[in-house]
Parts: C-alpha cells; structure tokens; sequence
C-alpha cells in the first residue's frame, strides 16, 4: 500500500461520514446527542469492534 491507496481510503472516508449529516441533519443531531448517554467503556467496546470489522474487511479485500 502505497500514500496514493491511503488518500484514497482517507477521502473514502470522508464521503461515508458525511452521508448522514448531508442526508438528515435533524438525525444525525439525534445520534449524537444518543451518544452522549452511552457509558465511556460501551463506547470504547463499539471503537474496537468497528476497528476489528475494518481491518477484516480490508484484510479480506486485499487477499488474493
């Protein structure tokens, strides 16, 4: 992998977050504001399942 492949990811990335934002502000208002009540090791959990799901799928993607 080379700077190119990880612009591009990055700039992936940035599309999906602003999806739902651009979508439904009012919803994405909501979410956040749900956030908030999740205790601080939930959300660490959430953190570390969506990494592992990540890397999986980057994983898988990458295999030949």
């Amino acid at each position: 992998m080379d700077w190119k492949d990880f612009g591009a990811a990055f700039a992936l990335l940035l599309v999906i977050e602003g999806l739902l934002p651009f979508i439904s502000p009012g919803g994405f208002k909501r979410s956040m504001q749900q956030i908030q009540d999740i205790p601080d090791p939930s959300l660490r959990n959430i953190g570390l399942a969506t990494m592992i799901a990540g890397l999986a799928l980057l994983y898988w993607a990458r295999s030949e």
